[in-house]
């Protein structure tokens, strides 16, 4: 098996050859190669210490001495180089106490999470496989490193990780990684939360993020999303449903583009649902004002998963706008859209349309022909929207608050309901966002606020 190793990474495993020491790419660069991806980093290991590694090599980095990893810049490009390690013994199941550093690849590759991640490669010696790795591959499997008890001992976010890989490569966890899993999910409660994050994240923007049910089915979610359990315990009898809370959370993410934020919001969309859940004398479910709860978990729980303050803004604000109804009762044509963008803002919209269609073919065929429909009317008469730049903003209007003030109108609380009351006419009629009439009707509203 031959892999095609970038030219600096091959000059820097080539260079420590040629000093005395063994060098290699490892882990998920040889996975990808040979599963003919494209790898996002060359790791490189090497039986070199990290200070010999600093003496040959002129500009490093100082990334992680005491674990054996310096960073070598190969014209500003960097690449992690790590001597080969035994792990000391690990009490917080996130990490060991010490390292110790070996002249032995084997001993390296031991302490690896699942077998697919424990190749190394070079040119000299070809494929060092030494635990199933391409055979697991092959079978489309995830399987731990010798035991699997023992390797989530060592660090809990493993298990997550094994679900996060199946997802990412449609593959299946092999039946005793997952039986392991069963019994040590509890310490994942041990794992920090940026950590958590991380993961959740690569494995909803996957191509199979429904593998997320995979982690409630093994009780993880149970630690770092109770809420997601919750949703899968809570039955929806209603026409226009067919799946529990969670089973239809699932389909909504399936259904939206491998976004952070659309997929985010499409498995928090309905997170209040379960406590907003009444049903009446016909033994109908209703959620009354499920969005507003769903919207407030859903900043609770990204805070409490470290989440950046944008993300948690977007996704708060499009779960809390998923519920908006285009029927035919409050469906009102171009100026409705128009009115409806304003209002959600122009870089959300198109997400939220998105969000709103994913969620509509993940319930029931009850009136969903008419619901898509009316969604695919609200899309084209948006996209007409934008192609023509209509004024969607008070930024957008063809007069500010300078050319007011010169025409007598001060700045203040009164401009600002000014601006306002133009900006809602100019998206009523389009053709009124010229600087001449915007003035005069500027003029008449001020005057109607002086005497009011």
């Amino acid at each position: 098996m031959e892999i095609r190793i970038p030219q600096h990474a091959n000059y820097i495993i080539k260079t420590l050859q040629h000093y005395g020491y063994e060098a290699y790419i490892v882990g998920g660069c040889v996975r990808d190669a040979i599963l003919g991806k494209e790898p996002a980093d060359w790791d490189i290991t090497t039986s070199a210490k990290p200070l010999q590694i600093k003496s040959i090599f002129q500009k490093t980095v100082d990334t992680g001495l005491k674990h054996g990893t310096v960073t070598v810049l190969m014209e500003k490009e960097p690449f992690e180089v790590t001597t080969y390690r035994i792990d000391g013994e690990y009490e917080d199941h996130r990490r060991p106490n010490d390292v110790t550093f070996t002249t032995n690849l084997k001993e390296d590759l031991m302490r690896r999470d699942f077998t697919i991640n424990a190749m190394a490669y070079n040119e000299k010696d070809g494929l060092v496989d030494l635990f199933g790795g391409v055979d697991d591959l092959k079978k489309k499997v995830i399987r731990c490193v010798g035991n699997p008890d023992d390797r989530f001992d060592e660090d809990a976010l493993r298990m997550l990780r094994a679900v996060r890989f199946a997802a990412q490569l449609g593959f299946e966890i092999d039946a005793p990684t997952m039986d392991a899993i069963r019994r040590k999910h509890e310490y994942l409660k041990d794992i920090s939360a940026e950590r958590i994050q991380v993961e959740l994240t690569k494995l909803l923007v996957s191509d199979y993020p429904e593998k997320i049910k995979t982690a409630w089915e093994l009780g993880m979610t149970g630690v770092f999303l109770p809420e997601f359990d919750r949703m899968m315990e809570t039955a929806q009898h209603n026409p226009h449903h067919k799946y529990s809370v969670g089973d239809h959370t699932i389909e909504v993410i399936k259904g939206t583009e491998p976004d952070k934020v659309l997929r985010l919001s499409a498995l928090l969309h309905d997170v209040g649902k379960p406590s907003t859940r009444s049903t009446d004398k016909e033994g109908i479910d209703h959620f009354y004002n499920h969005y507003k709860k769903s919207g407030e978990l859903a900043e609770e729980i990204l805070r409490r998963l470290k989440y950046d303050n944008h993300t948690i803004k977007s996704v708060r604000h499009l779960v809390e706008w998923h519920d908006f109804r285009w029927d035919d009762e409050s469906y009102a044509g171009m100026a409705k859209v128009r009115r409806m963008v304003s209002k959600v803002g122009i870089d959300y919209f198109e997400p939220l349309l998105k969000l709103q269609r994913a969620d509509i073919l993940a319930q029931s065929s009850y009136l969903q022909d008419k619901k898509l429909k009316v969604l695919d009317e609200v899309t084209a008469i948006y996209q007409e929207v934008k192609k023509n730049h209509d004024c969607l903003t008070i930024k957008d209007l063809d007069i500010d608050g300078v050319t007011l003030i010169r025409n007598g109108i001060p700045a203040g609380k009164r401009m600002g309901i000014i601006l306002e009351r133009l900006l809602d006419m100019v998206i009523e009629e389009p053709k009124l966002n010229q600087r001449a009439i915007l003035l005069e009707l500027a003029k008449k509203i001020n005057e109607v606020l002086i005497y009011s």
